[in-house]
């Protein structure tokens, strides 16, 4: 322990590097220069100058979703940080650990309407697990430590330390809590024994059972656990969009994606299940549709989750089961080996007959074309070009549909997008940050010409740092999911949905230092895709003209039920 009289920037550094961190993303402004002048007296961790604060947090984000550590951001007051309020809302939908910490006027200027003031803690308060505002440099690295331990415990989530210009430029003797009580917060990680021992009683009297896992498998690293599971009760599991990679998808077992552009199978399985077994995952609109008519099938729901206001919030279960993922599975495929009752064999094989009748629907076929290209299309070749390992971020919009349907995922933590907000602008700084927590890894950016248009600034980044993601962007001169809504419901009234000024996408690569690529025919695809990848060291910009009519199916529209279906355009 030191007892070093230093000033709040440099405590700040000192907690940092105590917690770990290597990379800090962020941009500076005058309320944060005094850290900004402690963070260029060190050599502990790594600053990366984004371009947009938003970019800055998105990037943090991805750092931690694809890794096992906690991302930070650092932004300056006012502007700053309203800035990274769409960062941090990402984050919190999806339950993203990320450290924030924004600068603020000093303190004597607080409530004045000071240049640059905002109300921080206000504003961020519904889009943060916890935020504190340091009043005091003496708690500066006691408070540090708690966003550490909040943002990583529990259901995790994003924490904003904001901090007052003073404060930063105030000293104290610096002291970092190795043990830290909060009375107040007291997650639990443990099932209930009792509850877990009723589950599995459910489970091995199923004759129609279902696995529905979600994103909380993957935060709470329990993929291991889950494949265990499916492969010791042979139970179809399906994996919600940011499940993606918990069960493998190259398992039989696995059923693909439910929800509004899930698989058939997965849907109709989900629908006539006798018993649903939804482990970290929170019944979300576009995964059971209407919620009446999910809960009009009679089933039994077994619900495992860390956060226990998630549990019954949308669908009544019938045994809740509140703990982390990991230790609740764990200990169900103990109490699983210790049990003399097995799976109903029998009816498992009739359930499964009817899964593979719906499988059968081939419900992702889509028309092929050598005049046009089909955006699926290059979704499964770059499947094909990067063996299925590479990690994949994605915009919002139909391109991160096909991203999530065609590109099957055998790993967690592969699959980077937003999932709860649905924020476009997310997939470039998303790879930035992928890139930084993995620098060895093949990270591709999945995006649409609306998209990638929100934080392309970021090619600077990319230059500056060397980060060398290559970008996949399906280009249908439309913003296409606005465009697909508009046509089914909307009465093809494309309105402000196209796009007709676009950029020379290629010369603008080009002009920040990178390689741009134009794609119009389908016959260029597989040799485009590999000579990219071939550029290791390059960021490549693959502009693909995609097919304009193309629309994402299955669909289920807002407000039907997941059995109420259009697989395709003769079903509208």
């Amino acid at each position: 322990m030191s007892a070093e009289e230093i000033t709040g920037a440099e405590i700040i550094v000192r907690c940092l590097a105590e917690e770990g961190v290597e990379h800090v993303f962020g941009y500076p402004g005058g309320s944060v220069l005094y850290i900004y002048d402690a963070i260029f007296k060190q050599d502990k961790f790594q600053h990366i100058l984004v371009r947009h604060e938003q970019a800055a947090v998105h990037a943090a984000d991805a750092y931690s979703r694809s890794s096992k550590k906690v991302g930070v951001a650092l932004v300056t007051s006012g502007p700053g940080v309203t800035n990274a309020v769409t960062g941090l809302a990402t984050a919190y939908m999806d339950s993203i650990p990320m450290v924030v910490i924004s600068g603020q006027v000093p303190s004597h200027a607080i409530g004045q309407d000071a240049f640059q003031e905002c109300d921080t803690v206000g504003i961020t308060r519904p889009c943060v697990k916890h935020n504190f505002l340091v009043k005091d440099v003496k708690d500066l690295a006691t408070t540090m430590r708690k966003a550490f331990f909040i943002a990583t415990t529990g259901r995790p989530g994003p924490v904003l330390v904001d901090i007052p210009k003073d404060i930063s430029m105030h000293k104290c003797i610096y002291e970092y809590p190795r043990e830290l009580e909060m009375r107040s917060y007291k997650p639990v990680d443990k099932g209930h024994s009792g509850q877990i021992r009723k589950a599995v009683q459910l489970l091995l009297q199923a004759e129609r059972p279902m696995i529905y896992a979600g994103g909380g498998v993957i935060l709470a690293n329990a993929a291991p656990e889950l494949n265990k599971l499916v492969d010791k009760l042979s139970f179809p599991c399906t994996n919600t969009l940011m499940g993606l990679g918990a069960c493998r998808a190259s398992s039989d077992k696995y059923v693909g994606m439910p929800g509004m552009h899930g698989t058939y199978e997965a849907n109709m399985s989900m629908q006539h299940c006798d018993v649903l077994i939804a482990i970290g995952a929170r019944f979300d609109d576009r995964v059971i549709g209407n919620p009446k008519h999910f809960c009009s099938s009679p089933r039994k729901i077994i619900h495992i989750d860390i956060d226990p206001s998630s549990i019954s919030k949308r669908v009544k279960v019938d045994i809740p089961i509140v703990g982390n993922v990991k230790d609740v599975l764990q200990e169900l495929l103990a109490q699983l080996d210790a049990s003399e009752l097995k799976p109903n064999a029998s009816a498992l094989t009739e359930w499964w007959k009817q899964i593979n009748v719906w499988r059968s629907r081939e419900c992702l076929k889509y028309p092929t074309s050598t005049e046009v290209i089909k955006p699926q299309s290059v979704v499964q070749k770059l499947w094909e070009v990067t063996k299925g390992d590479a990690f994949i971020t994605s915009d919002v919009g139909q391109h991160q549909m096909w991203a999530a349907q065609y590109y099957p995922f055998e790993k967690p933590r592969r699959w980077i997008n937003s999932g709860g907000l649905g924020t476009m602008g997310v997939g470039l700084p998303y790879a930035m940050g992928v890139q930084m927590a993995n620098p060895d890894a093949t990270v591709a950016c999945v995006t649409g010409e609306g998209s990638i248009q929100m934080c392309i600034q970021e090619l600077a980044t990319c230059k500056q740092y060397h980060l060398t993601p290559k970008i996949i962007m399906l280009n249908n001169r439309f913003l296409g999911m606005v465009r697909q809504w508009q046509q089914i419901d909307y009465g093809s009234r494309y309105a402000e949905s196209y796009m007709d000024s676009l950029p020379d996408f290629t010369k603008l690569a080009e002009s920040y230092g990178h390689v741009g690529m134009k794609i119009e025919k389908p016959g260029d695809v597989d040799g485009a895709l590999r000579d990219a990848f071939a550029m290791k060291d390059k960021l490549v910009f693959m502009n693909f003209i995609t097919d304009q009519t193309e629309n994402v199916w299955p669909m289920v529209k807002a407000g039907k039920g997941l059995t109420e279906m259009l697989l395709g355009s003769e079903d509208l």
